[in-house]
C-alpha cells in the first residue's frame, strides 16, 4: 500500500522539492499551503506522515501541531517539522513539541528522504508500474474545443494537478490548430479561494497562449462568482452548446 504523505507549507517551491523527493517511491502525496487546509486534509486522508512548516499564514505549523496532538485520531501521525532557524533554542522548542524529526531550510530532497527512511521503509516504484495520467480526469475534447471539467470541490492539490497539466494540454491544442477552450464549472458545489485562483490561472494562461476561453456553469455558481471582485466580470454560459455559440 502506498505511503500517504501530507506536505503543509505556504512555499510552492518547498512543496515541489518534497514532491520530487518522493517521486521515485510508492507514495501518495497531498499538499496544503496553511495549517487550516493541512488539518482538513489530515482529517480526511489520515496520512502516514506529515511534513510541516513552522511559519505560515492563516494558521502556523505550531498551531496545527497542537491541534493534531489534541485529536485522538491524528496525534499518532509522525511529523517532520521544517524551520528556517537553526539556533539551539529554536531546535529545543521544536523537539518539545513532540515531532519525530526536524529539518532546517534550505534542504535537499535527498536529505529529507534520509530522515524519513529512519521512520519508514520507502518502497521504490516498480519499473513496470506506470503513473496514472490524471489529466484524463479533467481534460477532454469536444469537436474542435478542449473542455476542462472541474470536480465538485477544488482543493489545493486538485488545483496544482490541473495547473500542472494545463500547459501540455494547451500545447497539444495549438499543435492541432485548435484555439477554443471551455471551462466547465457545472459540477462545482463550493466556491473557495482555490477555485477563484484556479479560474484566474486558467483564463490568464489561455490568454497568454492566444486561446479563447469560455466558461459554463449553473446560475447559482455564476451569481456566487460575481461576489468576488476577481471573477465578477466572468461570463458563465449555462451549457456547452451555448458556450460554443459565442466563439
Amino acid at each position: 500500500m502506498a505511503l500517504k504523505v501530507l506536505t503543509v507549507d505556504d512555499s510552492k517551491t518547498i512543496r515541489m522539492i518534497v514532491k520530487k523527493a518522493f517521486s521515485p517511491y510508492d507514495c501518495e502525496l497531498f499538499e496544503a499551503e496553511n495549517g487550516i487546509e493541512g488539518l482538513s486534509l489530515a482529517s480526511r486522508e489520515k496520512p502516514d506522515l506529515i511534513v510541516l512548516d513552522i511559519t505560515m499564514p492563516v494558521m502556523t505549523g505550531t498551531e496545527m501541531l497542537e491541534k493534531l496532538k489534541a485529536d485522538p485520531l491524528l496525534k499518532g501521525i509522525p511529523v517532520i517539522m521544517l524551520t528556517a532557524e537553526s539556533g539551539r533554542d529554536n531546535v529545543m522548542q521544536i523537539v518539545k513539541m513532540g515531532v519525530k524529526d526536524y529539518m532546517v531550510k534550505p534542504f535537499k530532497g535527498e536529505q529529507l528522504i534520509e530522515r524519513i527512511q529512519k521512520i519508514f521503509k520507502l518502497e521504490e516504484k516498480s519499473e513496470g508500474k506506470e503513473e496514472v495520467d490524471t489529466s484524463k480526469l479533467y481534460f477532454s475534447s469536444d469537436g474542435d474545443c478542449m473542455v476542462l471539467t472541474l470536480p465538485a470541490k477544488i482543493s489545493r492539490p486538485v488545483s496544482s494537478d490541473i495547473e500542472g497539466h494545463l500547459g501540455n494540454q494547451l500545447k497539444e491544442m495549438l499543435d492541432a490548430g485548435q484555439r477554443k477552450f471551455i471551462m466547465d464549472l457545472r459540477k462545482v458545489a463550493e466556491i473557495n479561494i482555490s477555485l477563484i485562483k484556479l479560474i484566474l490561472h486558467v483564463v490568464q494562461t489561455c490568454q497568454k497562449s492566444n486561446v479563447t476561453v469560455r466558461s459554463v456553469g449553473t446560475v447559482t455558481l455564476s451569481d456566487g462568482l460575481k461576489e468576488f471582485s476577481e471573477t465578477s466580470d466572468l461570463t458563465v454560459e449555462t451549457s456547452i452548446e451555448a458556450a460554443k455559440a459565442t466563439f
